[in-house]
């Protein structure tokens, strides 16, 4: 499985071009790359995404939900995103036993 991360800035934004497939190993990496930016804005260029998993994508729903940006997101990770949007927020509400 072949995935890449690479990092580019302009004056006001940090763009990370993410392209292959997404699963929960890459998220972990992409959490590193993203832990390390303290300044400016930021977002994640989907473009060249061509698979995500359930893992990867409530992870791009996390940090949208944070004020990451999401720019030539796949319909339909967008559309999971939205779909799950909803159960996401009722188990972040549930009392943890």
């Amino acid at each position: 499985m072949t995935y890449r991360i690479q990092r580019s800035a302009t004056p006001d934004t940090i763009v990370f071009a993410l392209s292959g497939e997404m699963d929960a190993e890459h998220v972990a990496g992409l959490q590193e790359f993203l832990a390390n930016e303290r300044d400016g804005r930021i977002a994640l260029d989907l473009k060249d995404v061509t698979l995500v998993d359930r893992a990867a994508m409530r992870f791009l729903a996390s940090v949208e939900a944070a004020g990451i940006r999401l720019v030539n997101c796949p319909e339909y990770v967008r559309s999971w995103i939205a779909a799950e949007r909803p159960l996401q927020q009722a188990e972040e509400r549930e009392p943890r036993s």
